[in-house]
């Protein structure tokens, strides 16, 4: 009889790629770890890794028991969704990941939905870039918030994922008060933004990669971009006077004094996801969080609606 415990282990090795790594994750010694995946080969009389003295990888009878370990895992998680749903009352913790802006903006009313359900207890983390949906395939999180910028159909990973879209973020232009900008009756023209000064995150982030593509088929281009990490940083920056900026719209929430934002005419739009294993959807507790979300969703974009000011020009 195959250890369900250690079937994840090998699940979450998978997923991170070195016993340290899948020890760190989930709070055990490396030498637990390995131990454990040790006793999983013996439990199937087959050679799952391949060490040597600074690294492990699967073997070929080790990804073919990822295989099923993938589908045993899920159809368990299912099973006990199913009974929970007949239960009938939320409860439970759940596991959130959220990239900075979507955590930040959406925390408040979340915290004050769920507070209506007792049973449920919410733990929300902020993720780094492109981490979250690994974090919800291996079970580390219940649900992840991630944004995409390519506007294609996220990866549902074989049917073991399922994404529900939130919102369309798109960049809007940050802009000093006092600046020729902050005033809506002045339309935004993308040619003359290239006169400014600009602040932006580094080459290679989504969000300078989407105002690369804002201003591509612009003659000319920024005068002097001072490159900073963080979008909190880089708005805090451009309500002092340093220059001006596009982020996305959500980054507004949670604003520096000081700053007007504008819309952009084209203006790059990222996807924010919802991703759930398709295995827990029924339950209760995750059920009770989705439609929290979608309602901190729907006030945040309340909010956004009336606070951007200036039609695209």
């Amino acid at each position: 009889m195959l250890d369900l415990r250690r079937l994840q282990l090998l699940y979450e090795f998978a997923g991170h790629g070195t016993i340290a790594a899948t020890a760190a994750a989930l709070g055990y010694t490396p030498s637990a770890v390995s131990q454990q995946l040790s006793a999983l080969e013996r439990e199937v009389d087959a050679q799952l890794l391949d060490r040597t003295a600074r690294s492990a990888e699967l073997t070929d009878a080790g990804r073919l028991l990822l295989e099923h370990a993938e589908q045993i895992l899920a159809m368990v998680e299912a099973a006990e969704s199913v009974l929970a749903a007949q239960n009938g009352t939320p409860r439970g913790l759940v596991t959130m990941t959220a990239f900075p802006t979507a955590a930040v903006a959406f925390a408040p009313a979340l915290a004050h939905s769920l507070r209506s359900h007792e049973g449920v207890q919410l733990v929300l983390r902020q993720t780094t870039e492109g981490s979250g949906t690994r974090q919800v395939r291996t079970a580390e999180a219940d649900i992840s918030l991630v944004d995409d910028w390519t506007g294609r159909t996220p990866d549902s990973a074989a049917g073991i994922l399922r994404h529900y879209l939130l919102l369309r973020d798109p960049l809007v232009l940050a802009v000093p008060q006092g600046h020729r900008l902050a005033d809506p009756a002045v339309p935004v023209d993308l040619a003359a933004l290239c006169e400014e000064s600009w602040v932006t995150a580094p080459l290679g982030e989504p969000s300078r990669t989407a105002i690369d593509r804002l201003l591509a088929d612009v003659d000319g281009a920024p005068g002097a971009a001072w490159e900073f990490e963080g979008i909190g940083t880089i708005m805090s920056l451009v309500a002092r006077g340093l220059g001006i900026a596009a982020v996305p719209s959500l980054s507004f929430t949670s604003a520096a004094p000081g700053l007007v934002h504008r819309r952009l005419p084209g203006a790059p739009v990222r996807d924010v996801y919802a991703v759930v294993r398709a295995s827990s959807v029924r339950r209760p507790a995750i059920d009770v969080t989705l439609t929290a979300l979608r309602e901190a969703v729907r006030d945040v974009e309340r909010v956004l609606d009336a606070e951007i000011g200036g039609a695209p020009s």
